[in-house]
């Protein structure tokens, strides 16, 4: 994977959050530049660790792929190349079913989507691919309080809110029998409402 983004992107970074095993000291043999977590703090809280790495360092937007082997790394081309401008939010798309997504990450997912499509009035094909291509500066100004799943959720929530551009493009994904995954297709959906409302909210 880290070989595959290496052909696509200036830099690779990956964030260990909290990993007890090789992870960290794999990432760097293979050439990527390794933030570390001494513990694990939620998906949304190593997205942020990445994202504020990327502005201290000079760059102006980041792209994001998740770790479990779904997101083939020459995929991240189709994201930079789908808008001229650095300020647009970039959404991976992903097809489930030809995917052969299990049964209940398409019934997760569809109901994400059509959940959050609701709220903002706004149609998003698909709101919990975790290939995405940030504005870094603009991302961060969000002020995105979420640690967890719900980080990618919230922060579509603040960019439609804050007026972000947001481009959609198709990106191919696999499912390989031997991923692993820490997000629970039935639990987690629900935590991510309850993110929703409490963003609408003011929390």
């Amino acid at each position: 994977m880290l070989v595959g983004a290496r052909e696509v992107v200036a830099k690779v970074l990956v964030v260990d959050d909290g990993s007890r095993d090789d992870t960290a000291a794999l990432a760097a043999a293979n050439g990527a530049e390794v933030v570390r977590h001494a513990m694990n703090r939620g998906k949304g809280a190593a997205l942020r660790t990445g994202l504020e790495w990327c502005r201290a360092h000079g760059y102006e937007v980041a792209l994001t792929l998740d770790a479990d082997g779904q997101h083939p790394p020459a995929e991240l081309a189709r994201l930079l190349s789908a808008s001229d401008r650095a300020s647009d939010l970039v959404l991976g798309i992903r097809n489930l079913v030809s995917a052969g997504a299990p049964r209940a990450n398409q019934l997760s997912n569809g109901f994400s989507n059509w959940f959050l499509s609701t709220v903002l009035h706004q149609r998003l094909r698909d709101t919990q691919c975790g290939m995405r291509r940030y504005p870094v500066r603009a991302t961060l100004d969000l002020g995105v309080k979420e640690d967890g799943f719900g980080f990618e959720t919230e922060v579509l929530l603040r960019a439609v809110a804050a007026g972000m551009p947001i481009r959609e493009v198709d990106v191919q994904v696999i499912y390989p029998l031997d991923r692993t995954s820490h997000f629970d297709a039935r639990r987690d959906p629900w935590r991510i409402v309850g993110r929703v409302l409490r963003t609408l909210s003011g929390g």
